[in-house]
Parts: C-alpha cells; sequence; structure tokens
C-alpha cells in the first residue's frame, strides 16, 4: 500500500469542504489507487494544525494559532498540496507563495484559488516542469464543469478554434432573472445575495473579472498562450438596463455574459461580454446557476457541456478528481517500475 500525505492550505468553506470528502474516500483509494491517503496539515490565514501521523475530522477544530505559511506546510511533509484559498489576481496572493513554495519543493499542487494562476501562471508552470511535480486546476475552471479536462483529455489531437463559455453562475443567475422574471438589476442581485448565490460584495463577478480569470487559465494552461488580463476585452453585466433586456426579450433573444477565446493571425485573442443569443443556440438555453462551455475543433466539431454545480461541494470534488489522477498518474508510474 503506498502513501500520498495531502496538506490543505485555505480552510473556509471550500478547504472545510475538501477536508471532508477526501477523509471519507479514504477507502476509495485504498481500493482503486491502492493508496493511503492521510490529511497531514490543514491552514487558514493565522493558525492551522499538522500532524504526520495523519488528522481526523475532530481534530481540524482545534487549529493553532500562528500554524500556517508555506514552511508550514513545507514542514508537514505533505505529498500533495490543495490550495483553497482567498483569490486576488491582481496581487496573486495570498496562494501564489503556497503554490511557488510546494512547486519548487517537488510537491504535487492542485490549485482552487484563480488568483496565482492568472497573476503568474506561467512561473508556476516553470516551477513546476523543473521540479517534475504536476500542478492540477480543475478546481479554478468553472469548478463541476468540465472545461479544462476537455482541453487536456478529450480533445488530445485537436486543433481548439474557438472557446466560449458561460462561466460564472451568479450573472448567468441574475441575467436569467431579468430577463425571463421581470426583474430589474437591483433587484435581481439582492434577491441573488439574500439566496446565497452572489456574494455580498459581487463586483468581481457582475463586472466581469471572474469569467475573465477563467478564460486566461483556459488560454494558458489549455492552449499554451501567454495571455494576461491587459490582452482581455472585458465588459460586465452591471449596466444592462430594463429597456435592452426588454428589447432582446421582445426579439426573442436572450442575454448572457460570454466569455470567448479565438485566433486571430495565429494569435490568442481574448473578450468578455454579454451577448444576445438567438433561441437556436444551446448556450441561450443554460439557465439560473448554470454554466457551460462549446469549443469549436477541426475535426471533432462542436463539443458542449453544461451544468455542474458551483458550491463549495462541487468545488472540491473537481479538486478531488485532480487527486484521483494525480493517483492514478502515480500507480502507473509504480507498476512501470517494478
Amino acid at each position: 500500500m503506498r502513501e500520498c500525505r495531502v496538506a490543505i492550505a485555505g480552510f473556509g468553506g471550500v478547504g472545510r469542504a475538501v477536508a471532508e470528502m477526501l477523509l471519507s474516500r479514504r477507502e476509495r483509494y485504498r481500493q482503486f489507487y491502492r493508496t493511503e491517503v492521510s490529511l497531514v496539515a490543514a491552514c487558514g490565514s493565522r493558525s492551522g494544525i499538522s500532524d504526520r501521523a495523519g488528522l481526523g475530522w475532530e481534530s481540524l477544530n482545534s487549529f493553532e494559532t500562528g500554524a500556517s505559511g508555506p514552511d508550514f506546510i513545507l514542514a508537514s511533509g505533505a505529498d500533495v498540496l490543495i490550495e483553497a484559498g482567498p483569490s486576488d489576481f491582481r496581487t496573486g496572493g495570498p496562494g501564489l507563495a503556497y503554490i511557488a513554495s510546494a512547486l519548487s519543493a517537488g510537491m504535487d499542487a492542485i490549485v482552487i484559488s484563480k488568483g496565482a494562476l492568472v497573476h503568474s501562471g506561467r512561473h508556476l508552470r516553470d516551477l513546476a516542469r523543473a521540479s517534475g511535480a504536476r500542478l492540477k486546476i480543475s478546481g479554478a475552471t468553472a469548478a463541476a464543469l468540465p472545461t479544462i479536462d476537455l482541453l487536456d483529455y478529450a480533445l488530445r489531437g485537436c486543433s481548439i478554434l474557438r472557446i466560449e463559455g458561460i462561466l460564472n453562475a451568479t450573472t448567468n443567475h441574475l441575467l436569467h432573472a431579468m430577463s425571463s422574471g421581470g426583474m430589474g438589476f437591483a433587484e435581481a442581485l439582492a434577491e441573488a445575495q439574500d439566496a446565497g448565490f452572489a456574494e455580498s460584495d459581487p463586483r468581481n463577478d457582475i463586472e466581469g473579472w471572474d469569467t475573465a480569470c477563467k478564460l486566461l487559465l483556459l488560454a494558458n494552461f489549455g492552449l499554451d498562450a501567454d495571455l494576461t488580463m491587459e490582452d482581455v476585452s472585458v465588459e460586465g453585466i452591471q449596466s444592462i438596463s430594463e429597456a435592452r433586456i426588454a428589447a432582446w426579450r421582445a426579439e426573442g433573444l436572450v442575454p448572457k455574459l460570454v466569455g470567448r477565446i479565438w485566433y486571430e493571425g495565429g494569435t490568442a485573442r481574448a473578450s468578455v461580454g454579454v451577448q444576445a443569443l438567438d433561441q437556436a443556440d444551446p448556450l441561450a438555453h443554460v439557465t439560473d446557476n448554470n454554466k457551460a462551455i462549446r469549443i469549436t475543433t477541426d475535426f471533432m466539431g462542436d463539443v458542449v457541456a453544461m451544468g455542474g454545480g458551483s458550491g463549495p461541494t462541487a468545488t472540491a470534488a473537481a479538486a478531488l478528481k485532480d487527486l484521483e489522477h494525480i493517483l492514478a498518474d502515480r500507480l502507473l508510474a509504480a507498476e512501470r517500475k517494478d
């Protein structure tokens, strides 16, 4: 039985969901990957806990002040870091230091927050390549909706001509409420916040920045582009008036916040903005707080995926899917060596 020791940096709702799900799946990991997976460390911004023998769920309520930071994770003896902290694409923090430290030490990293990947994606990929560590990002690229997986696995061998996606659940919920429920923007936002669909500070969502971040990850990690936020034209939904909504409705059109990647002269381009879609477009039928992606290829045609949860549990499941890929890779490598 092989061993895999996991550390979690960032212990909010998503980090807790990762820990709970990981501990509940330990028998699965033994059965399918012949690996004893243990959680050896978890930390937030100021406190944490570690035990090389493995942590149980009860011990995760006993964090020690000061037990935090990249050195704390390295000292835990973890083989895999799951980074689930807050996200700031303008600075990369606080996840950047954790991820860079782990990759430099040869520790595989599963990243959920987008900020560090957007801010320093090329640098992190270089660190992973140099140390041989794996860098997985399913949780950062629309959570449970398969996006980067389609590029990495399902569409291998094809040339990607275009990507279009509804990648933010909050804005899709708001536009759906406005266009089908007859609400104004302020009313729809207040309702979404009361229901827990929207953050108390929803600017990254409604101004299009969250969608732009996910586009950059798909372009740079999935298509090996080298785009920055300055390369993306970004418009959100905050200025969409009731009059525009009514005019689109009268024409039978459905407004969606769509992120796009396409090529001009061999160079990747990207944009985020509201598009009024015809009812014949599959993306027009992505309702409420669902997401979708359409990838146009040279030989496989259009591939469309829709749905996928957006809450902490769905995001945690996406991250642990990455863990299973790592466990499968390790098992295969060990069998080849044997």
